[in-house]
């Protein structure tokens, strides 16, 4: 699965790393402004809300910010993962013991898109699949939501093999030629670059088995699907040679170094690189 680890800081960290005035809707709707966010743009964001700095109004007040910004015509996406909902043989941090794995496989509940959280996805996108303009893909490892314009449009792929591939929501990003913003995250987090993994030849890709439990029938069934092996351990470099060589908005909201590009541009980059390098 993709990893998705979000640091934790305290309260008291938050307001001491903060300047001389919180940050509000306002401030951010400001700070995303100067960064080259605006109306009617099609936005897939990472975050991390700890690196802002204390926001008053938290996860909520990042999401309204956004949303102002670029208002009903445009779409805002955030990933959903749901990482826990997958072969307990699989996990590693921690592991289960292998005599749970029997039971962990028939007793799992299947993905529900209202009612599953999301797991290592931090604060925001785990705020932002509940509000009720938001939808959220059906997928049950590997779901997006979205808000605005676009939003059916993005998630309209109904599929459970390969699961970030063309048809995906970041695939239709791509069509949409959409920007994608970190907010106080690396490349490691960019999920866009799982897309160049697809498009992609190179020797060391493998197919995997995903197992996760499926509703066929009224009934909760333990299935496998195809999808590929992911690899994050090369994120970072690539988008260190990506923005030596194409332009990438960068700037601060709040505490929170940030950076707006093309995902389009990157995905190709991607795939260029991963064809040279894997």
């Amino acid at each position: 699965m993709p990893k998705g680890c979000v640091a934790t800081m305290t309260e008291r960290d938050a307001i001491e790393k903060t300047g001389n005035a919180p940050n509000t809707v306002t401030s951010l709707v400001r700070d995303f402004r100067n960064l080259g966010l605006h109306e009617g743009m099609t936005v897939l964001v990472h975050t991390s809300l700890s690196s802002l700095g204390w926001v008053c109004g938290g996860a909520q007040a990042v999401i309204l910010a956004l949303e102002t910004v670029l208002t009903e015509d445009g779409t805002l996406v955030m990933p959903t993962h749901s990482g826990g909902i997958s072969d307990p043989a699989k996990w590693e941090s921690p592991p289960v013991p292998r005599s749970w794995w029997n039971t962990i496989r028939e007793e799992m509940p299947a993905f529900d898109p209202d009612l599953t959280p999301t797991r290592g996805m931090g604060s925001v996108p785990e705020a932002f699949r509940k509000q009720r303009t938001v939808v959220r893909s059906n997928h049950p490892q590997l779901s997006f939501a979205a808000w605005g314009k676009s939003k059916h449009l993005v998630l309209q792929d109904t599929k459970y093999e390969f699961a970030l591939d063309e048809q995906s929501p970041l695939g239709r990003v791509y069509d949409l030629d959409g920007d994608v913003l970190l907010i106080g995250v690396g490349y490691s987090r960019n999920t866009s670059l799982h897309l160049a993994e697809y498009k992609a030849k190179y020797a060391t890709k493998t197919t995997v088995k995903n197992g996760f439990p499926v509703v066929e029938r009224a009934r909760t069934v333990w299935k496998e699907f195809d999808d590929i092996e992911y690899d994050e351990d090369d994120f970072d470099e690539i988008g260190r040679e990506y923005e030596q060589a194409h332009r990438v908005q960068t700037g601060n909201v709040g505490n929170a170094v940030c950076k707006v590009m093309k995902q389009r541009s990157l995905v190709d980059f991607a795939v260029r690189w991963m064809e040279n390098n894997r």
